[in-house]
């Protein structure tokens, strides 16, 4: 995987990235940070990440374990980074883009200067909002000029099918023969689920919410060994991003489906795959019925 910028302010770059992504997770202290799982999430390779974490230790935000690796440390009052993210002006327009988008509203290539006119954003915010949505995969550059739009779920019809897919094909990943439990990366989305479980559900934005379960189910569909279940919901979760943008976010629900991640993650951790993967399939299902219900 190359890097397409120089080491040094790629590494610069990542760092706030990363510390705006322990900020939007509501990571507490003492949450894993693998890299080779925010090499995957940045899509970069591990050289810069590796950079990137350093300075940040060097910052004093995350500790180097004696036994390896990194780990959130405490969060100074005066820090800049809060475990919460109120909606700015640059969030405002990153969302109307995406709902834009799906109301067919935006063609399919576009301009930058266009973007920086239809929603009045300076060169700075947008390159941080092209930069966020290349990353999450509904948008890519071309090459030479301008900007394309991939694919995504914008009727209900597909949303539902989305869904039906999963029911079939996660617990089917836990029942892989190849199947090897990512433990470190479960342990960091335990640590996520619990922030959400202890009130982080109810404040946080509803990409943050996404995010850290999307985190949690690729990282199970991952462990299957199987890189076709593993690239298949990898794909599915960039085209049904937007559709769960658009969608009321029920509160108490999203909570209730967070202490059944945190029940999933114990019957994985104790290996009982089977009970897992039983468990998984109702989840699917019930979170389909319920979100279903909401109105598009």
């Amino acid at each position: 995987m190359a890097d397409t910028y120089p080491s040094s302010s790629l590494a610069t770059q990542l760092a706030l990235d990363i510390r705006r992504y322990i900020a939007q997770a509501g990571l507490l202290p003492g949450a894993r940070l693998p890299e080779r799982s925010l090499a995957d999430h940045f899509r970069v390779s591990r050289s810069p990440i590796r950079a990137a974490l350093g300075q940040l230790e060097t910052q004093g935000l995350i500790a180097r374990q004696p036994e390896g690796g990194f780990t959130v440390r405490e969060i100074p009052l005066s820090d800049p980074v809060q475990p919460q993210r109120l909606e700015s002006d640059e969030e405002a327009a990153y969302l109307q883009i995406a709902r834009d988008r799906l109301d067919k509203q935006l063609p399919e290539k576009i301009t930058e200067n266009e973007l920086m006119r239809r929603y009045g954003l300076t060169k700075s915010q947008l390159s941080s909002i092209l930069r966020r949505m290349a990353n999450e995969g509904w948008i890519e550059r071309l090459p030479g000029h301008g900007w394309t739009f991939l694919p995504a779920l914008t009727s209900a019809a597909a949303y539902t099918q989305s869904y039906r897919f999963r029911v079939l094909m996660e617990p089917a990943a836990i029942l892989e023969p190849t199947y090897q439990l990512d433990r470190a990366e479960l342990l960091r989305c335990r640590d996520e689920q619990r922030a959400l479980v202890e009130g982080a559900v109810f404040t946080v934005l509803p990409d943050q919410i996404f995010d850290a379960n999307t985190r949690l189910h690729e990282c199970i569909t991952n462990s299957s060994g199987n890189m076709f279940i593993a690239d298949a919901l990898r794909r599915l979760n960039r085209v049904r991003r937007l559709i769960e943008y658009r969608k009321a976010v029920d509160r108490e629900q999203a909570h209730r489906r967070c202490v059944e991640h945190l029940k999933l993650i114990e019957l994985l951790l104790a290996d009982e795959r089977e009970a897992a993967a039983d468990f998984i399939r109702m989840h699917l299902r019930d979170a389909a019925r319920e979100k279903a219900s909401i109105a598009s």
